[in-house]
């Protein structure tokens, strides 16, 4: 017999996925992406993003890709796992 994560495999895959990225360098604080996806991206006191840590779930795909597409220095980027 194997051992098996308690959760089954849902649990194992948890923390696996695509990541929404920023690149602070490129950054201008336009708000775009904060004002696209405000469930995975808050400003900080200066506008900037700050994104929350983790996989981007499934249901709030679509709109990261938009907040990616839509972002007007392409500072902001998803990461797909490997």
């Amino acid at each position: 017999m194997s051992a098996r994560p308690a959760g089954g495999r849902a649990e194992a895959r948890a923390g696996h996925g695509p990541r929404l990225r920023v690149n602070p360098i490129a950054c201008e604080a336009h708000g775009v992406c904060i004002e696209l996806l405000p469930e995975l991206i808050i400003a900080d006191p200066w506008g900037y993003p700050i994104i929350r840590p983790g996989p981007v779930p499934d249901h709030l795909l679509p709109l990261a890709r938009r907040a990616v597409a839509s972002c007007p220095t392409l500072a902001l980027f998803i990461r797909e796992p490997k």
